[in-house]
């Protein structure tokens, strides 16, 4: 029997300002239920090359 795959999956947010400027953007990861939230999340990260904190969008 095959296995379902589980409703909670691994995310990377990328920084999407430093994308704007051409810097190098900063990652993380996460995991969220895809369950309660279907739509990309969005949350403010601490970027380490541009020294501030900033949006990070999920990305595929």
């Amino acid at each position: 029997m095959a296995k379902k795959k589980g409703k909670v999956r691994i995310i990377t947010l990328e920084c999407t300002e430093a994308r704007k400027l051409g810097q190098t953007p900063s990652r993380y990861t996460s995991t969220k239920n895809i369950q309660n939230h279907p739509e990309r999340i969005e949350l403010k990260k601490y970027n380490p090359f541009m020294k501030k904190h900033t949006v990070h969008k999920e990305i595929k």
